[in-house]
């Protein structure tokens, strides 16, 4: 199981922990949600649980409940700039389609 992080992405939650005053990583998940069936879910996490994988790359940590690694196994997080938008991207090798909004994916 492997979660991968661009070096942007990992300066991102740094600095986003750094502007937060406290936490231990990014906390990525799933959620049924819209028309494909899965949304991505962002948080932070400041400790990682019995139920929890951690993975560290940059400097940076990820942590993902292990149910959710079957949906997230071999994803790259992306952090992108691009003029006033800014956003986390998901290359998830597990998604069999995606809605036309972008906002769910089918795996």
């Amino acid at each position: 199981m492997s979660i991968a992080l661009t070096e942007s992405a990992a300066k991102r939650i740094q600095s986003q922990l750094t502007k937060r005053g406290k936490g231990y990583g990014l906390r990525i998940g799933v959620k049924k949600s819209g028309c494909s069936g899965y949304a991505y879910v962002l948080d932070y996490a400041d400790a990682p649980g019995a139920d929890d994988e951690v993975f560290d790359a940059h400097g940076a940590k990820v942590v993902v409940a292990k149910e959710h690694l079957s949906f997230l196994n071999g994803l790259t997080l992306d952090f992108q700039r691009d003029g006033l938008n800014e956003a986390f991207k998901f290359r998830n090798p597990n998604v069999t389609g995606e809605c036309g909004c972008g906002e769910s994916f089918a795996v």
